[in-house]
């Protein structure tokens, strides 16, 4: 009879399959051994529920098949999104992933980086806000929209383009005088980049605008204010808004509902992130879409590529276009 806690050894599974211990340790590792061996080893990892010791495996190749996560937090959806697609891609290559919620907070930050230098994490991932973050040298790691360095590689949405294609959207669709609405961090990112593209966009089609910049912390109430002084006679003066995440698009369109402005009859409003409402239904509004999936596996292959002399300082993959109900397509204008 066998012992309530009894836990099955290689040893175990090897006298159950009738092979030698080492043909056991190669099936194992993914190692080539003859079919009817492997058949039979792995009939007996089965019937014996033998679980393989992935840390010792780790300490024998000298990788503990862990990647930390640091992000901010996984209730923004474009964080959650993320998080989840790197999972996925760490996944496939049987790696575990240790999640990090940093809360915005630098301090928990670095505190983050030493915890997982400290449990030998074989990389790290970081969207992070502190621009000291100290990770050893010998720790790769690989930044979301933040460019850390020429050793460490940055992974982001083509932020200009992106810019740049909600301003020529909007003039497309008819929209003769434009708002930009920022709201986010004062540190130096790739997404400060949409502000330059939507300038850009703006003056290659002669759409003229405005811009309204917060930083983060400060309320949005003043966009309010700042739309309801562009109101005369009941109508706002911006007949487009291009805001830089769906989440300050999402917090306008009311703001827009509040002031007696119809979307997108009276004014037509892009937001940037592709975000849709319960993860996976209809956009929130019309967006710039970043390539989520795409985001996540780059990030994992540069991480655990070898050779780092090879990973590029910047990767910016390309955005999409998707109407979600906030912008007057075509098929709208001649209906």
């Amino acid at each position: 009879m066998k012992k309530e806690n009894y836990v099955p050894t290689m040893k175990d599974v090897a006298k159950e399959a009738g092979v030698a211990l080492g043909t056991v340790s190669k099936v194992v590792n993914g190692l080539p051994v003859g079919e009817p061996y492997r058949i039979r080893v792995e009939e007996a990892i089965k019937k014996l529920n033998y679980q393989v010791n992935s840390y010792a495996q780790g300490l024998k190749a000298s990788k503990t098949y862990t990647a930390a996560l640091l992000i901010p937090n996984t209730q923004d959806p474009f964080f959650s999104s993320i998080t989840y697609h790197i999972n996925t891609a760490l996944l496939k290559r049987n790696y575990r992933m240790l999640l990090c919620c940093t809360d915005y907070d630098s301090n928990l930050e670095q505190e983050y980086v030493i915890m997982a230098q400290q449990n030998k994490v074989d990389g790290i991932i970081g969207l992070t806000y502190n621009p000291g973050l100290k990770i050893e040298e010998q720790t790769p790691f690989v930044s979301i929209d933040r460019s850390m360095g020429a050793k460490i590689p940055c992974v982001a949405s083509d932020n200009f383009a992106g810019g740049q294609l909600a301003a020529e959207k909007l003039a497309d669709l008819g929209c003769k005088h434009a708002a930009f609405l920022r709201i986010g961090s004062s540190l130096s990112n790739e997404p400060n980049k949409r502000k330059s593209g939507f300038e850009n966009g703006c003056l290659a089609r002669g759409l003229s605008y405005e811009m309204k910049i917060l930083n983060d912390g400060d309320s949005f109430e003043e966009f309010e204010h700042f739309l309801n002084e562009h109101i005369e006679d009941g109508k706002l003066s911006f007949d487009g808004i291009f805001c830089v995440t769906d989440s300050v698009a999402y917090s306008v369109l009311k703001i827009l509902g509040k002031l007696g402005q119809r979307v997108p009859e009276d004014v037509q409003v892009i937001g940037y992130d592709g975000t849709r409402i319960l993860g996976d239904k209809e956009y929130v509004c019309s967006t710039i879409v970043q390539p989520v999936p795409d985001i996540a596996e780059m990030c994992v292959e540069l991480l655990l590529q070898e050779n780092m002399m090879q990973k590029p300082p910047l990767v910016c993959l390309p955005v999409t276009y998707v109407p979600g109900g906030t912008t007057l397509e075509p098929s709208q204008e001649q209906e």
